[in-house]
Order: structure tokens, then C-alpha cells, then sequence
């Protein structure tokens, strides 16, 4: 069985965030795997090796002056590693970067693609489903177990009442949630090893994209950035018999009554 997963490098949330002259975010300094990727490379390693057969490959989009993230997605067992790097993406929006993985991935269609539900760094939740759409393929959101049956693929979607269970066909796409599997820890073998394990970087134009990544292909400009403003203290009151008319008269106040 061959699986592909999407993976993300973002800025070390323990490093203070910045923005860079486009209002873009700051991501000239260390970057690190986000750990919601570590569930579905877990997750596809486990699928593998129940297989009895086949690979792992991320499968990923940003700057390759650093892939310290990527090899620790090799590090954990990954076979292979793929970035589409070039500074045409910067400015790129969700479906732009959706059709970039898209494009690397229709080059040899695998058994089973997973995501992360988000990136902790953008939270839009809206690639995998639109990386689903541009490869023609099932998808299957917010996973909370995944098996391989034959040629279908069977999840626990989570749900606010429970879980339903879902069955489609392979291939298809599907999001992991973070409590899928415990994601393992590299190993020393592993770190070694992934150092001689292939990291193919790949540019726009080898994926034909032209004009459909940046700011070009997101048709938006970010014309500025301010911070949120602060919350204001509410008014106290001491309840002296009279609480119940100041609830209305608040109430009222704001039209809701």
C-alpha cells in the first residue's frame, strides 16, 4: 500500500511570530513538522505496515532552505519526502496551495491520502477537501481510527454526538483528528536514516501551474495587519435586591429584548 501525507513546515509557535513586508507571515527562521502532520504520518506508517507492503511519502509546499520538518517525518519512517518550492507560492491561498499538492500528487496516484483537519498555522480546514475535489477523489473528514479493507478505506468520523462509520473506496482523501494514534517518537536509527532518504524539490513551473499560485492565483491583496483591540472590562454591579430590572434593562438596552 502506498500513502501519501500532507504535511506542513511552520514557524516554531514557541518563537515570537512576525510578519514580513507583504503582511505575510515571518518564515525565514527555524521551521519544525506541525504536529497535527505527526498523526497522519503516523497513521499512514501503522496503515503500511498492516499492509504488509508499500510506502510512505509527504508530501509538502514552502521554503526548502530548511527541512528539518520533513526529515522528521523520514525520521519517524517515511520512505520519501517531496516540496514544491519556489518564491512564485508566496501569497498562495488555500485552493492555490491545494492545487499545488494536487499537482504533485496526480504524478502517480497512491492507495490513500491523509491530512491533518488544519494547519496550526492557517486554520482554514478548507485544502483537504479541495485537494479532494481537483483529484476527483472521496473524501472523508475528521477521522478518529482508519482501516484498510480490500479496496475500501473504513473511518470513525468524529461527530458533536458520537461517531459515524464510514466506508469509500480507494483512493481517497482523509483528515485525521489528533487522538487517531499516538505518534512515535524517531529513534536514533531513524534520524540517521533519514538523512540518505531522498527529498525531491520541485518548482512551479515543473508543475505547469503558470499563473494559479501567489497572490495572482488568490486574486487578493493583505493591504494591512492590526492587532485585535483589547476587551474591555464589563460594568459590575452589587445585586441589592434589584438584579433581576438590570438584567432587563441591559437586555433591553442592547435590543435583545
Amino acid at each position: 500500500m502506498n500513502i501519501v501525507v500532507c504535511v506542513k513546515q511552520i514557524p516554531d509557535p514557541a518563537a515570537p511570530q512576525s510578519f514580513d513586508a507583504q503582511h505575510n507571515l515571518d518564515r525565514s527562521g527555524k521551521l519544525i513538522l506541525d504536529e497535527a502532520d505527526t498523526y497522519g504520518v503516523e497513521m499512514a506508517l501503522q496503515l503500511v505496515d498492516t499492509a504488509g507492503g508499500g510506502g510512505v511519502t509527504v508530501v509538502s509546499m514552502g521554503s526548502a532552505n530548511d527541512v528539518a520538518g520533513l526529515r522528521n517525518a523520514l525520521a519517524m519512517g517515511a520512505a520519501k519526502a517531496v516540496i514544491v518550492s519556489d518564491d512564485a507560492l508566496r501569497g498562495t491561498d488555500a485552493l492555490g496551495t491545494a492545487k499545488v499538492l494536487a499537482g504533485v500528487i496526480k504524478r502517480d496516484l497512491p492507495d490513500l491520502i491523509l491530512c491533518a483537519t488544519e494547519s496550526s498555522d492557517g486554520y482554514t480546514g478548507t485544502t483537504p477537501v479541495q485537494l479532494a475535489e481537483l483529484l476527483g477523489l472521496p473524501s472523508i473528514t475528521f477521522a478518529k481510527s482508519v482501516s484498510v479493507e480490500g479496496s475500501s478505506v473504513k473511518v470513525n468520523r468524529q461527530t458533536e454526538a458520537g461517531y459515524d462509520e464510514v466506508t469509500a473506496p480507494l483512493p481517497c482523501v482523509v483528515t485525521v483528528t489528533a487522538g487517531v494514534v499516538e505518534p512515535r517518537y524517531a529513534s536514533f536509527k531513524g534520524i540517521m536514516a533519514a538523512k540518505s532518504k531522498p527529498v525531491e524539490i520541485l518548482s512551479v513551473a515543473d508543475l505547469g501551474l503558470g499563473d494559479e499560485t501567489g497572490p495572482k492565483g488568490a486574486r487578493e491583496e493583505i493591504t494591512a495587519v492590526v492587532a485585535a483591540e483589547s476587551r474591555q472590562a464589563g460594568e459590575k454591579y452589587v445585586d441589592e435586591g434589584d438584579g433581576a430590572e438590570k438584567i432587563v434593562a441591559f437586555l433591553e438596552s442592547i435590543k435583545v429584548l
